[in-house]
């Protein structure tokens, strides 16, 4: 059994037989170096090289193209070093100025070696079978292209069945069994998936958990081609997808399956998750259980952490939005989708990958681990971190920088500083609700007035009115760094019902 991990790929390609099926280019295979399948290898570019060692410029797939200017004296050594580096075939160009026919020691050297020779005759320029191999690759990822989307239509259509329908509409797509596989039992399968599933997937599912990113594991078992793709976005995640067929998956094939494995991975976490919500619900609307109790049950954890995030450049898209899919991005049942838009979600106590959700237009924030059972002591922290995350236009993570000093302090008296400190403005926003956070927002600017204007969608003049209104209530200058820092811990440090909307 071989196994290979990579990352996914849609790398356009053509097969060499598409190349030398050209009759305008009319190249000739010498047949001695064409082992069996040798024509379907693909052809990733034509490259011009005379070098007498070009293998340290290649990257594999390539058609290499010679006349043999430099054709080096130990041809043997050339041609095995063409092949270890993964280029598909030779051509060979006939010229009268340099070599009116095929050198016999080149012929013998590729058919030793098992790598493709192509005679390319004096009337076809280099630049033509160049041409030809551009317009083949661009003609191919149009087709796969049109093939992508099809498939993409076809498989959001079918999540509305379930994952039945669904799985049975991705094996189709893909010609291939397909199954979908969860901590140790096939949960979805369509297209006579072997039951239980060969030894060697155990093997490859490990594999892929033990990776990190969007990756894949494909292996050749027995007569057949298995790939073992995670559902998006985590390679560490329960659920995998497991395929297998006879024939190998191509770019365009593993596009597919990357959308289908997102897909099952949101319909499948939908389901569970409604299970799991209804069954807590009814818990707590019986009073048979705690709400800590609820949490620890669906994060599987005794900590856990806030992240909230709010809209970052042009924001998030309209699926990017969709609490489904911030459930499946953060992993984690508990998500509220807020306007703003914003979101407020509690994970377990592992960072979820933040700049992944950066790409997707939130800016986001992680505060600090605490118990399950209290969440709520985290919204001042996470908040703050938020402000700052706006500021530094990255995710920020608490922890990750230089060491706290909240590990030296005691939190009651911190939160009994906080709430005598800001009790003047948490009662003026019981009216107008704007003190407390326009102070968040020009602190964490550093009194900065139209960058805080614009995180507010205010006027500026309106910024400076209500700072006028945070001194006046206080009866503090804020001009003085002291008093600044007094205010940021203290609103570090604020129950969740004095930080403000």
């Amino acid at each position: 059994m071989t196994q290979n991990v990579d990352p996914l790929s849609t790398e356009v390609n053509v097969p060499l037989r598409a190349v030398v099926g050209n009759r305008e280019l009319a190249l000739h295979a010498v047949r001695e170096t064409l082992r069996p399948g040798a024509l379907d290898l693909p052809v990733r570019w034509a490259h011009v090289s005379e070098l007498q060692d070009p293998v340290p410029y290649l990257v594999g797939g390539e058609l290499i193209l010679t006349a043999g200017v430099n054709l080096p004296e130990r041809i043997d050594r050339y041609v095995r070093g063409l092949r270890d580096a993964g280029v598909t075939a030779l051509g060979f160009g006939l010229t009268p100025t340099v070599h009116e026919t095929l050198p016999e020691p080149l012929r013998r050297a590729c058919a030793r070696h098992g790598l493709p020779l192509l005679v390319v005759p004096s009337r076809t320029p280099f630049l033509a079978v160049n041409q030809a191999v551009s317009v083949a690759l661009t003609e191919a990822g149009q087709r796969e292209q049109r093939r992508i989307t099809a498939a993409r239509e076809a498989l959001t259509r079918a999540a509305g069945g379930g994952l039945g329908e669904l799985t049975s509409s991705l094996a189709a797509r893909l010609r291939s069994w397909v199954a979908l596989v969860g901590a140790g039992d096939v949960l979805a399968s369509a297209h006579d998936a072997p039951t239980p599933l060969p030894p060697q997937v155990a093997e490859l599912m490990a594999t892929v958990r033990a990776g990190s990113g969007i990756r894949s594991a494909t292996t050749e078992a027995g007569d057949e081609f298995v790939v073992v793709q995670p559902v998006y976005p985590q390679a560490t995640a329960s659920h995998l997808v497991v395929v297998g067929r006879t024939r190998r998956f191509d770019g365009a094939d593993r596009a597919i399956l990357a959308v289908g494995a997102a897909l099952l991975g949101l319909v499948g976490r939908a389901g569970s998750d409604a299970a799991e919500l209804g069954a807590a619900a009814t818990g707590l609307l019986l009073e048979r259980v705690s709400a800590g109790e609820v949490a620890r049950e669906l994060l599987g954890s005794d900590r856990c952490r806030l992240v909230v995030g709010s809209s970052y450049r042009r924001g998030p898209d309209e699926v990017a939005q969709r609490p489904d899919w911030l459930r499946a991005r953060l992993d984690t049942p508990l998500v509220q989708v807020l306007p703003g838009p914003r979101f407020v979600a509690i994970v377990g106590p592992a960072v979820p990958e933040l700049e992944d959700l950066r790409a997707h237009g939130w800016l986001a924030a992680a505060g600090s681990p605490v118990p399950v059972a209290r969440p709520a002591t985290a919204v001042a922290e996470a908040e703050l971190l938020l402000s700052r995350a706006q500021v530094l236009g990255r995710p920020v993570v608490a922890g990750s920088g230089p060491p706290d000093f909240d590990t030296l302090l005691d939190p009651g008296a911190s939160r009994g500083y906080a709430t005598k400190l800001l009790a003047p403005l948490v009662s003026r926003d019981r009216t107008d609700r704007e003190l407390v956070r326009t102070l968040r927002a020009w602190l964490s600017h550093h009194g900065g007035w139209e960058p805080t204007a614009a995180e507010l969608g205010v006027h500026r003049n309106s910024v400076r009115h209500r700072i006028a209104q945070v001194e006046k209530a206080l009866d503090v200058d804020l001009a003085d760094p002291e008093v600044r820092m007094r205010l940021w811990f203290a609103l570090r440090w604020a129950t969740p019902d004095a930080h403000g909307p």
